[in-house]
């Protein structure tokens, strides 16, 4: 019998805190006691530094140079990806998420799925979606949205759907949860798990929950480090990168609210307990190979090893650790003890250690430890990031180029050779909470990002999109609230 396939993303999350990875607050009880029957990864990394690269990274097992998706304007040809892969060796797909990259925007994630579940913009799923009827540019079809609710089968539930979405847009703090910019990862578990139920064979479902994006929304039961004060930071910030970079506000409120994105991650960790406690209840836990990762970290405020006078705020275009040091547990069907596994691993394996599973030559982890270096990378800022950006700050210099990492092991430390423009440097990381520099312009670290990066070829994979130009204004806007144009 073949495996099922579960892939949860804790979007934005990174090692550095996670309890189970030494965090001081207890921001990930029931990871720390499920490693005891997982497999959990002390150096793992993302491919890339934000979530339309390092997800289609982790969809084709494709570095980022080979597959070229860094921007808006980008596509993959879906048929490079493991879950339509799955999918024509007769599993059911399904993916379940707020993050519109793979749910919602025409790069050619969501196309290897057969059930897609993105933002829930409607009250109303069965009646009329008013989103169809507005266009980016705010021209609305009104007339027609209005005719179309009035003859339909649902006419008030469709009226309503339009209310749902004028409020959403002009006064989000009296929406409920699921009509939020970031909808609680509670909404998106009990849809997967209700689809779970109706399936009678093998199936495959990756789960992206966006708690741990900004902004951080913590229920009050998992709020446990921040508070009013924090909240009304996050709430007074416009732009949570650019506002900082710039000058605008102090890093000390940056920093302030990752109290809250601690809270956060205790709210995914406990969707966690409860999803795969119902998988075991129902009896398919033993039957699924369950990867539990994220597609990047975040940065309240550390300073760059590489860029002059930088310092990391939120996720895109660094290099730094924070972004790229990532959690990986990976419980493998029938698995019962915990192993720990101290190589550097990479994200970019997940469709090899999929096909292992699927063809019964898994190995209990060290699929995703590849043969050679692990390698990542990021890209500098997007033309449309650029005119955002330029709103906060003077000089977009260390925003823009790209910067490229490998990774590899030495004495007991994982070792970091890293470049950007002219500058290198040598990073030594002892886990997720120990990180120093080594050396600073070190030509033997730029040589060794060179020789890696030598080998890596574009695979003729990307394709030109539409991206967000061709989005409805409601997508548009969660995009633009999310900070990704």
């Amino acid at each position: 019998m073949k495996p099922n396939v579960l892939l949860v993303v804790l979007d934005s999350v990174r090692a550095k805190n996670v309890s189970a990875y030494g965090h001081h607050h207890e921001t990930t009880p029931f990871l720390d006691r499920f490693a005891d029957r997982a497999t959990r990864y002390e150096q793992a990394r993302s491919p890339g530094a934000k979530s339309l690269t390092s997800h289609t990274s982790l969809f084709t097992g494709l570095h980022v140079e080979e597959h070229g998706v860094t921007s808006t304007d980008h596509s993959i040809d879906p048929e490079y990806t493991v879950f339509a892969d799955l999918r024509d060796q007769g599993y059911d797909t399904g993916v379940f998420s707020e993050n519109t990259w793979i749910t919602d925007v025409e790069v050619g994630l969501k196309d290897g799925f057969d059930t897609v579940v993105g933002p829930q913009n409607s009250p109303f799923p069965d009646a009329v979606n008013p989103k169809e009827f507005v266009a980016k540019e705010g021209r609305g079809q009104y007339g027609e949205y209005l005719k179309a609710s009035l003859t339909s089968a649902a006419p008030v539930k469709s009226l309503l759907n339009g209310v749902a979405m004028k409020l959403a847009w002009d006064h989000p703090t009296l929406v409920p949860d699921f009509l939020k910019a970031t909808t609680p990862a509670d909404v998106y578990t009990d849809f997967f798990l209700d689809w779970q139920a109706e399936r009678t064979g093998p199936w495959a479902a990756c789960i992206n929950l966006m708690d741990g994006h900004i902004p951080y929304e913590p229920r009050d039961e998992h709020d446990q480090w921040g508070g009013e004060r924090a909240r009304s930071i996050q709430n007074e910030t416009e732009d949570h990168k650019w506002e900082f970079n710039g000058g605008q506000r102090p890093w000390w409120q940056r920093k302030a609210v990752e109290s809250l994105y601690d809270g956060a991650i205790r709210q995914m960790d406990a969707e966690l307990e409860r999803l795969l406690k119902t998988l075991e209840e129902r009896g398919v836990l033993d039957e699924t190979l369950v990867v539990i990762t994220s597609d990047h970290g975040d940065g309240f405020g550390e300073p760059s090893f590489v860029r002059p006078n930088t310092r990391v705020s939120e996720h895109g275009v660094a290099i730094h650790e924070t972004l790229f040091h990532v959690p990986l547990f990976v419980k493998s069907p029938g698995q019962t003890e915990g192993r720990t596994i101290e190589e550097p691993a990479t994200l970019t394996e997940f469709p090899a250690a999929v096909r292992a599973a699927v063809d019964g030559t898994y190995r209990d982890g060290d699929e995703f430890v590849p043969d050679g270096p692990v390698l990542a990378s990021a890209a500098g800022l997007t033309e449309p990031l650029k005119e955002r950006a330029s709103e906060y700050v003077d000089d977009l210099t260390p925003y823009t180029a790209r910067s490229k990492a490998v990774y590899e092991t030495h004495e007991n430390e994982v070792r970091k050779h890293v470049t950007w423009r002219d500058q290198s440097a040598t990073v030594g990381i002892r886990d997720a909470q120990t990180v120093y520099l080594s050396s600073r312009n070190d030509s033997a670290s730029g040589t060794a990002v060179e020789a890696a990066f030598d080998g890596i070829d574009d695979a003729g994979v990307k394709a030109d999109a539409g991206g967000v130009e061709e989005v409805d204004e409601t997508t548009y806007q969660r995009l633009e609230d999310l900070g990704y144009v």
